[in-house]
């Protein structure tokens, strides 16, 4: 069996214990991972090279700050105060939950609003008596949508930004305006979706009315030191990027800060990391660097240029739907960085504009970004609230997942496939 057949043959039996759920994911994703350095498709360095360090310790390292914040009972204060605001309406503040995750995955980046959001959001439904998983799924999809709109915003956008010369302005420009309408009609499609199910009787809502949202703040000194911080470190994921420096930095400085000046045991606080996502993430990325050092992922970008014909609309709806569907199976990280150069090769022979101009890379962006959306595996934030939601007892599966994110991306690359055409091909 030559390497590509192998290394496909070792994702496709990953893809499927991960998928049937029959062992857990974590431990899937960890013998794929090995397997491919048994098998000599990748040698140990390759396969730990292809880890993707970044998303590692961002997630760590916001885990640490959101664990430690959370003792202070700052989550259970802004669940109730929120709660409240829409007076125990649970589709009011499911809107709410979702319009927030949005905004704040587009500012901050979406591995790390859901790190902070998804804890609030388990407390909130606690308090409303009801089941968190629709609040989940809708806050999975939201960080998606809204992390694809800047350059911050999702890791596949800094990739893109880095190697067509885009910047977090040209983003701005480019696919904010579409993520913005897009945010819009999911928003209507998370009432129709759910709506039905988060009915709360008028007792829980004059229960929730009656809270007294002071009485969860259980470490006031602890609570003003981890909030400094957690500003301190969303400033530095703003400036980080001008500054050269990675978000992962930023993250791991902000808990390094916060154990030190909160006076945190570090047993105590890395105790609580997810650990198991940590893992799943090693094995996902030596699985995906195995395929794709095996040049799967490039022949399929290959196969997508040479059935465009030269076309930059075909090439722009080329890279946009089968990107979509890639990203959401593969891992919309490594998709990506396996396609740049093959856009980069399409631009040149089809004499595509330059820069901003160049619809492929928004169609890229807007493939990888949206795609996120397809399983529970596509994208980083995916995988933390799917764990999350798996350690408070609530199981999310890979196909009561991908029943939502099927439409919702069907949806949304239809919608960015008519932007793309309007914008950059029609006239």
């Amino acid at each position: 069996m030559d390497e590509l057949a192998l290394a496909s043959t070792i994702f496709a039996i990953t893809y499927l214990a991960i998928v049937t759920e029959r062992v857990h994911k974590t431990a899937a994703a960890l013998v794929g991972g090995v397997a491919m350095i048994l098998f000599r498709v990748v040698d140990q360095e390759e396969a730990f090279e292809a880890i993707d360090f970044n998303v590692i310790f961002l997630l760590v390292g916001m885990m640490v700050i959101a664990n430690i914040t959370g003792r202070t009972g700052a989550f259970q204060w802004l669940a109730i105060r929120s709660a409240k605001a829409a007076r125990g309406n649970a589709v009011t503040i499911l809107l709410a939950l979702c319009a927030i995750t949005a905004v704040s995955s587009a500012f901050l980046d979406n591995v790390t609003t859901v790190v902070l959001i998804a804890p609030l959001t388990l407390f909130v439904a606690n308090t409303l008596e009801l089941n968190p998983v629709p609040f989940l799924i809708s806050e999975i999809i939201a960080s998606n949508i809204g992390g694809t709109a800047t350059l911050i915003g999702d890791p596949p956008n800094i990739l893109i930004g880095s190697a067509a010369d885009l910047n977090f302005i040209d983003f701005l420009v480019h696919t904010a305006p579409v993520i913005v309408l897009i945010l819009v009609l999911f928003l209507l499609a998370v009432y129709l979706f759910f709506r039905n199910d988060l009915r709360t009787g008028e007792e829980v809502r004059q229960r929730v009315m009656e809270l007294d949202e002071r009485e969860v703040l259980t470490d006031l000194p602890l609570l003003r030191v981890s909030m400094a911080v957690l500003a301190g470190t969303i400033i530095g994921f703003v400036v980080a990027s001008a500054a050269d420096y990675e978000p992962a930095t930023v993250a791991l400085l902000g808990a390094t800060v916060l154990i030190i000046a909160g006076r945190q045991h570090p047993h105590e606080a890395l105790r609580n990391v997810e650990w198991p996502t940590i893992f799943f993430f090693v094995g996902l990325f030596m699985v995906v660097g195995g395929v794709e050092d095996a040049g799967l992922l490039e022949r399929i970008g290959e196969r997508v240029a040479d059935a465009s014909s030269g076309h930059l609309s075909a090439a722009s709806m080329l890279v946009l739907w089968p990107g979509a569907l890639f990203s959401g199976i593969v891992d919309n990280i490594p998709y990506t960085a396996a396609t740049i150069p093959v856009v980069n090769e399409v631009s040149r022979q089809i004499d595509a504009p330059q820069g901003s101009d160049n619809p492929l890379w928004w169609a890229l962006a807007l493939a990888a970004g949206l795609g996120g959306n397809l399983t529970v595996v596509a994208a980083s934030a995916n995988v933390f609230v799917v764990n999350i939601a798996e350690r408070a007892g609530y199981k999310i599966s890979f196909f009561s997942f991908m029943k939502y994110g099927v439409v919702m991306v069907f949806l949304t690359v239809l919608i960015s496939s008519g932007y793309i055409w309007l914008r950059y091909l029609a006239f």
